[in-house]
């Protein structure tokens, strides 16, 4: 048997497929329409919605299989989202890949089997829809075009749930998202013993600014400082707009040193921005930072709310001095 190898994006693959927050909850219609449709074309017992997790193959939609997930090294869909097309097996048992699998030996007695490798954005594969079937069969163009448009359906789905943690005018994450990314990151720095930092943000007098130039330039302001904060955190930290013009960013292996070095690169960045968009305002903020214990147990609710009381000190402290940043 060929236990799968690992695609070359693996982390971000993973961080993409855990911000759905999709793994390990209920069966949805909207994904079993499709897999009842997909055994209906095909005219195979099995059809499902696999998404391939770190160490194992799960099922968000399962029709015909008697199992709610596999082991990953014994999976097929993790060798199909090693590549962008369709993955088709016509007889595992004349596959030296598969023969000795005990998918294939023991229960379900897999013959067939044929995935299309699901993305959300990007090129990262987070798992399939496939079919299976307990005897050997020929997997044509035609049934590969139409397995692809079958796949397109739980593709477009999946990004409906992805739409719902996005804020729609920035781009990051919104509120939920956070709550929903945040969760999982604290639950990995407790893991690996690393410290945390969560920034909260608050633009300053952003109410002036729609009162004043109007809210299509609100809207560009609060886009560009988005565009600020992408720009100066890293890859891997977790940022979102909360609402109105309140932002966050949850980083981790960060230490005090560094975060002072990321905020001292933010406020030059916002200089910056300012100098050369001369739009008859600046952008300033105000904002609050929170260190974060690896070995205490938060809740991501939680540590927003204390660094939002931070940040609100610190404006109000602006505020008395007449002082537009800190």
């Amino acid at each position: 048997m060929l236990v799968p190898d690992f695609p070359t994006d693996e982390t971000a693959r993973l961080e993409k497929l855990n911000s759905l927050a999709i793994l390990d909850t209920q069966p949805e219609e909207r994904f079993d329409r499709v897999t009842r449709l997909a055994r209906r074309i095909f005219g195979v017992p099995i059809a499902v919605v696999s998404l391939v997790d770190a160490n194992r193959q799960w099922f968000k939609s399962n029709l015909g299989l008697d199992a709610s997930e596999t082991p990953r090294e014994v999976s097929f869909c993790g060798h199909a989202i090693l590549g962008d097309n369709i993955f088709a097996i016509e007889d595992a048992l004349q596959d030296p890949r598969f023969s000795d699998n005990p998918l294939v030996t023991g229960g379900p007695k897999i013959r067939f089997y044929a995935g299309y490798p699901l993305r959300v954005t990007g090129n990262s594969r987070i798992g399939t829809l496939c079919l299976y079937d307990r005897r050997p069969r020929e997997f044509s163009d035609h049934d590969r075009a139409s397995l692809r448009d079958l796949g397109g359906m739980v593709e477009d789905e999946l990004i409906a749930l992805k739409m719902a943690t996005l804020d729609e005018l920035t781009q990051i994450s919104n509120r939920r998202g956070i709550l929903i990314l945040g969760k999982n990151t604290l639950r990995l720095a407790s893991r690996l013993m690393v410290t945390g930092l969560l920034f909260y943000f608050d633009l300053d007098r952003f109410k002036s600014i729609n009162d004043g130039f109007g809210h299509a330039e609100g809207d560009l302001a609060l886009q560009n400082f988005s565009t600020l904060l992408i720009e100066t955190f890293r890859e891997a930290d977790v940022i979102a707009r909360l609402g109105g013009d309140e932002f966050a960013v949850l980083c981790t292996n960060c230490t005090a040193d560094e975060s002072e070095s990321l905020l001292a690169r933010f406020r030059e960045r916002t200089a910056e921005l300012n100098r050369n968009a001369a739009r008859g305002y600046d952008l300033s903020y105000s904002v609050g930072m929170l260190p974060v214990d690896p070995a205490k147990c938060y809740s991501i609710s939680t540590i927003l709310a204390q660094a939002d009381a931070l940040m609100y000190a610190r404006k109000q402290i602006k505020r008395a001095q007449n002082l537009d940043q800190l």
